[in-house]
């Protein structure tokens, strides 16, 4: 595998073609917000290539009580290669004083299997749940 470097990383139509090639929608149709978002996060650290971008990983919290995985994403190419994983592995090695490191993902097959393989638990699992809510009274 080629080496891959891990660091911070910055608001640029990189990260743009990144969003869209996973096909988030709501960041790459709406740059402004997404540049607001990465700036306003507590972390932002991609995954480069010979200086290509090719997985992102952005964290929001406190840093110190909670930490909350709110972006995890690889070029699609670049699936199953462990760049998820090492992103992953470096926030948590980042934040590692934090109890509460939380994510919501889509229930897919895939995702289930990927947080699980890494240690992750369904808040059912551990006596808890979770409420998402939808803007209205």
């Amino acid at each position: 595998m080629e080496k891959i470097e891990i660091k911070k990383a910055k608001y640029n139509e990189q990260v743009v073609e990144l969003y869209r090639a996973v096909g988030w929608a709501n960041y790459w149709k709406n740059p402004q917000m997404l540049q607001e978002a990465m700036e306003h996060s507590l972390g932002v650290f991609g995954a480069y290539l010979e200086n290509r971008l090719i997985g992102l990983v952005r964290v929001v919290g406190d840093g110190c009580s909670i930490v909350y995985l709110q972006d995890l994403l690889v070029l699609p190419e670049h699936q199953g290669k462990g760049v998820g994983t090492n992103l992953l592995k470096f926030v948590w090695e980042k934040y590692k004083q934090v109890k509460q490191k939380i994510l919501l993902t889509d229930s897919t097959e895939k995702n289930i299997a990927f947080y699980q393989k890494l240690g992750f638990k369904k808040v059912e699992e551990i006596g808890c749940t979770a409420f998402w809510w939808l803007g209205r009274s």
